[in-house]
């Protein structure tokens, strides 16, 4: 007889879920409820979830208040008020994508295996890239923008030597990757994995044309051969833009790879009104775009495009198991498009974008981006009509970054310990209000500049009554520092 109890298994998925649309989605997205339900130091909720693992199973009543616990402990990403990230919100859509792919649960290598996700992945990739401005092209799902990023490291290197893929480093010269100093972790990240080494990622002014040429010149003279220029559209802390065309100018000159980490910012290609923020996109050897962020598709959804039209992807990446990849099967082989990837088991996470642009359309998806420009307008706006609020700069995105300066420090810049103790003032804040619930915010130095507050704005949940209340709140926890 086989293990699995189907009616017992659906009767306990069906209550299972009612509590998921109970706690998660109905009171999780309730600005009436808290962000954080009730903060608990570690080792109490390790003691409250009881997650040790024991010989024997437990009953259905028992697994479904478990299933209740982790969904009240658990920070609601949904809620309007949850600032911290650049997830947050949901799409019902989107989110029946994401049931659906985890109960079909298939591999996204071959058509055999997933016949309906190789088509639809390979729709959603002409789509994106279509509005990176190319006709044609290849691309695939990462596991997130950090992968894509070095995918494309990986491919630029290939492209240039295609030996290494058998030989490895030995008798490759030294290689540098050009990137700005608030790009993102992982372009240094993949110089480590992909032996280039940090110190061979050169940071360079994305405004100083003269000290990049300069840097291209010393590479060269040092021997190093520069063989990619990272650029980033929609930095993580600013929400900062590259000028693109000026960047593919350097790079068709020198014949370098350009790559667009947009992983945060790719999703202004939407909308008619903010595209002009990537313009020269279409310049570019390749793409990472992450539509789990402003688009809201849901963790995680994250596409890297190409240009290219010779199979590099596969040509850089494939090992040709024949297990899998058999080459005398019955349909076009070319659908096996696994080899792609340097995984073997790859996730679908296509259906969930794809479902979600089917209900609103390209149109609504761009609503949603010109949206969030509009919240980001009214937010700056009210700051700027309140004592306290200090912007780091005028934001060129939806990253709203700002010092919140308490009455005891105010006309006070001068003081010798004014910037330890604005330093202290975030901090301090954010602890009120994780372990008072009402709303998550992020902070974080940069460079030379203390600690400052990073307010994402984009959620299609947020309205104009969470924004005043997120300043109402800034202002309660922060007044008496």
């Amino acid at each position: 007889e086989p293990l699995i109890d189907h009616a017992e298994g659906q009767l306990f998925l069906t209550q299972a879920f009612n509590i998921i649309v109970e706690e998660v989605l109905c009171k999780g997205t309730d600005v009436k409820q808290k962000v954080c339900h009730e903060w608990k130091e570690p080792e109490e909720l390790a003691e409250l979830l009881d997650l040790e693992l024991r010989e024997g199973g437990e009953g259905q009543q028992k697994l479904l208040q478990r299933v209740r616990d982790v969904a009240k402990y658990s920070i609601k990403t949904s809620h309007p008020r949850f600032f911290n990230q650049q997830f947050a919100g949901v799409d019902y859509h989107a989110l029946a994508g994401r049931f659906l792919t985890e109960t079909l649960n298939t591999n996204l290598f071959t058509y055999e295996v997933a016949p309906v996700f190789v088509l639809m992945e390979m729709e959603v990739l002409r789509g994106l890239r279509q509005l990176v401005g190319w006709t044609e092209g290849d691309g695939i799902f990462c596991p997130g923008g950090s992968t894509s990023n070095i995918y494309a490291m990986n491919l630029a290197r290939y492209q240039l030597f295609p030996e290494v893929k058998s030989q490895g480093l030995y008798g490759l010269p030294r290689l540098a990757i050009f990137s700005s100093p608030e790009s993102h972790y992982s372009v240094k990240k993949g110089a480590a994995l992909l032996g280039i080494g940090t110190d061979n990622v050169i940071m360079v002014k994305v405004d100083d044309g003269e000290s990049k040429l300069c840097s291209l010149s010393v590479c060269f003279f040092q021997g190093a051969v520069p063989f990619l220029v990272s650029c980033t559209s929609g930095t993580t802390v600013k929400g900062a833009f590259d000028p693109l065309d000026r960047i593919a100018d350097v790079c068709d000159k020198h014949k370098l790879w350009m790559h667009v980490d947009a992983a945060w910012g790719g999703s202004v290609l939407f909308s008619k009104q903010h595209r002009h923020l990537m313009k020269g996109a279409d310049r570019a050897n390749s793409v990472a775009w992450n539509p789990h962020k402003m688009l809201v598709a849901g963790l995680q959804c994250s596409a890297l495009l190409l240009k290219d039209t010779t199979n590099l992807l596969k040509r850089c990446h494939s090992a040709n198991a024949t297990y899998l990849f058999q080459q005398d099967k019955f349909y076009d082989v070319n659908l096996d498009i696994g080899d792609k990837s340097v995984q073997c088991s790859r996730k679908v996470d296509c259906l969930k974008l794809w479902l979600m642009w089917k209900a609103v359309g390209s149109s609504g998806l761009a609503e949603r981006v010109d949206k969030a420009f509009v919240h980001v307008r009214y937010l700056v706006e009210q700051m700027k009509k309140r004592d306290g609020f200090h912007l780091l700069r005028e934001p060129e995105f939806v990253n709203v970054c700002f010092w919140f300066i308490p009455p005891s420090l105010r006309g006070k810049e001068g003081n010798a310990d004014y910037q330890d103790r604005l330093a202290k003032v975030a901090p301090t804040i954010k602890e009120r209000m994780m372990k008072q619930g009402t709303m998550m915010v992020g902070y974080q130095p940069l460079g030379n500049k203390v600690n400052f507050f990073r307010v994402i704005v984009f959620s299609p949940l947020v309205s104009q009554k969470d924004l005043d209340f997120f300043l109402n709140e800034i202002e309660r926890l922060g007044d008496d520092l």
